[in-house]
């Protein structure tokens, strides 16, 4: 009796450590700039141990210097209920599981890549068991703009390339507050796996994806769609 009140003591304690450690940093990056990823540290280190150019293009822009059509253009492509769900689309879930392939939100993709790891296939179901409460828990501190913010900056878009400011200025040499909707929706084109598809010299399915992605665009009815998201 003795060991298992030691056990749960040293568990209860690990995991009041763990949630106020996590809504520490939850509360932090809410106010302060996203300056590093876990995802932006494996593809330096990938880059260094097979001997290429480990340097990560990043930089940091706020929401209101990223032009409309990019938050747009991957709400569109990526999550088209980010504006009404909660953190995770149970429904949408449920339908990428039929298909076999993911069903991640926007919020889910933020709380992996701000506050969990770059792991493996044996620790994915540790790795998604942390995820749920955390992307609950910035949906309800940051609000659904915060959020969308840190995505338009931490996202993969190239090789070692992160963020919409980067893809604006390495890939058609203006800001990201110039990015037109052509722009915006091959960036998001290719957020798949922006390291088989590129926006220079996209392929015939990056073009598809991008066509597809203006039309989905317009549906929603452009910027318009996004107006109104919760700001705290």
């Amino acid at each position: 009796m003795k060991m298992i009140k030691k056990i749960t003591h040293i568990l209860w304690r690990s995991f009041l450590v763990f949630f106020f450690g996590m809504l520490f940093f939850v509360v932090f990056f809410k106010f302060v700039p996203v300056g590093y990823t876990s995802t932006m540290f494996y593809r330096s280190m990938h880059a260094l141990f097979t001997g290429k150019d480990a340097t990560i293009h990043y930089t940091w822009v706020s929401y209101e210097n990223i032009a409309d059509p990019v938050k747009v253009a991957v709400v569109a492509s990526e999550d088209q209920r980010f504006p009404t769900h909660h953190g995770i689309d149970w429904t949408a879930l449920k339908v990428a599981r039929k298909q076999r392939r993911g069903g991640s939100t926007i919020s889910q993709q933020v709380a992996k890549n701000v506050f969990l790891w770059q792991g493996f296939k044996y620790d994915r179901y540790l790795r998604k068991a942390l995820e749920v409460p955390i992307t609950y828990l910035i949906e309800l501190i940051w609000g659904k703009q915060r959020i969308l913010e840190v995505y338009l900056n931490i996202i993969e878009v190239g090789p070692r390339t992160f963020g919409v400011q980067q893809a604006a200025k390495r890939y058609f040499r203006k800001n990201a507050k110039k990015i037109t909707s052509a722009e915006a929706a091959l960036i998001a084109a290719v957020l798949p796996n922006p390291r088989k598809y590129l926006i220079t010299n996209p392929s015939g399915t990056v073009r598809l994806r991008q066509r597809h992605t203006l039309y989905q665009m317009r549906l929603l009815g452009g910027a318009n769609y996004l107006k109104g998201l919760r700001k705290f």
